[in-house]
């Protein structure tokens, strides 16, 4: 069946992990400029701290957060659920903002704020104390000012190869955050993981100070009246290709969380313990990563884009249908699982690169705002259809959706000219 590898064994994937991601960066030496691999070896950096106090919080929030004064199931939910609420509250002002005053103090302010939100979780004993911090650690949206800033400082014919780098130190980090979450927690308690999140977060402000000088920093700043503002704005949410994009990364994050609701519970219907599962979603990443960077230089110099986005659209809907009709088959189910991660990956990849080919010049943080928002709308849209459909008919419902999604997720590939 399954073997235990064992923590060192992890270890070395994820160290194996990290160098596919610098190799990633380097393999391209010769195309891209020093600055373009300082940019996105520093970005990737950036995202990866803060992401990592992100991710650090789930797999052990729901246990240890009832130690906390005046906690209940209701509001455990709000505690969890508020951040991604304040981050679709949030994304377009921070994206209008970014335009207007340029990348840097948006990107520092939100971070600032991330580590305030962190630190006030860290120090309460309460729960409406954890709602506050959490809220607050939300409310700096800054993911699409940095793709913004990436996609700015890195020639268009590198934006893939930028985008699936800035993708791999996700993954990377979410292996990293499922072993080291549930052990600082342990050590120190949720107070003390907290404290560390707000550490992580002063560490990107530093990056941000370091990678982000006056060289790579965009130009142009939009310094339109509020009147043209509002006009623009309303052209971008009407414009048809941004709406199918906008659209479609919606079904892609809806996907990827109905899979996150009901992988668990079909890798325990397997036979793999609860504690193997991180084992299991490392191992998976680490192909993944090698799978991408390949991909990325068989494609190197050639304009594949949109066919490889319909490519990537078709493997997500044959890894659902997978794992819909394996799932008590546990090689072709992990197979199906090792499918969907290599197609979202490289997804995440594409579709803001063709996000920024869209966008107007002087807004493209506000239109990558925009798709910021469809993202966290599809992580709540999902979470909330996944949960219902479970409690209805178990998990073969909730991959059952998610292959009518993916569905439409072709249909919209196929749409985009």
């Amino acid at each position: 069946m399954f073997v235990d590898f064992g923590l060192m064994s992890i270890c070395i994937d994820i160290k194996r992990a990290i160098l596919i991601y610098i190799q990633n960066i380097y393999v391209f030496r010769v195309s891209m400029t020093n600055k373009e691999l300082h940019t996105i070896l520093g970005l990737g950096i950036i995202f990866a701290l803060r992401m990592l106090g992100v991710f650090m919080v789930l797999p052990v929030l729901t246990i240890h957060v009832t130690s906390l004064a005046g906690v209940n199931g209701h509001l455990i939910g709000i505690a969890i659920g508020i951040y991604g609420l304040m981050q679709i509250i949030f994304q377009l002002p921070f994206g209008l903002m970014s335009d207007r005053i340029g990348r840097k103090p948006v990107i520092v302010g939100g971070l600032i704020l991330f580590a305030l939100g962190s630190e006030i979780a860290a120090v309460t004993n309460n729960i409406w104390g954890l709602i506050v911090g959490r809220a607050l650690q939300g409310s700096g949206a800054i993911s699409s000012s940095l793709i913004a800033l990436l996609l700015e400082s890195v020639r268009e014919q590198h934006h893939i190869k930028a985008m699936a780098s800035v993708g791999i130190s996700f993954g990377i980090t979410f292996a990293i955050s499922m072993i080291c979450g549930p052990i600082i927690t342990d050590m120190f308690g949720l107070h003390g993981l907290f404290h560390t999140i707000a550490i992580l977060a002063i560490l990107a402000i530093v990056f941000t100070y370091v990678v982000i000088t006056p060289i790579s920093f965009y130009p142009t700043k939009n310094n339109e009246n509020l009147f043209v503002t509002v006009n623009k704005i309303k052209k971008i949410f009407a414009h048809s290709q941004l709406i199918k994009l906008n659209f479609s990364i919606f079904c892609v994050h809806t996907i990827l969380i109905l899979n996150f609701i009901a992988l668990p519970k079909a890798i325990i219907n397997l036979g793999f313990p609860l504690g193997a599962h991180w084992k299991i979603y490392t191992i998976i990443m680490v192909m993944s990563a090698i799978t991408v960077c390949v991909c990325l230089m068989c494609s190197e110099g050639k304009n594949y884009t949109r066919k490889i986005l319909i490519i990537c659209m078709n493997i997500l809907f044959i890894s659902e249908l997978i794992m819909l009709t394996n799932m008590c088959h546990y090689r072709m189910f992990l197979c199906g699982m090792q499918l969907f991660f290599i197609a979202f990956n490289l997804i995440e990849a594409i579709l803001p690169t063709l996000i920024n080919k869209e966008s107007p010049k002087k807004y493209k943080g506000t239109t990558v705002s925009i798709y910021s928002i469809g993202q966290f709308l599809g992580v709540g849209f999902g979470g909330i259809l996944g949960g219902f459909l479970l409690e209805i008919k178990g998990i073969w419902l909730v991959f059952f959706f998610a292959l009518i999604v993916s569905t439409l997720c072709i249909i919209m590939s196929h749409m985009l000219r």
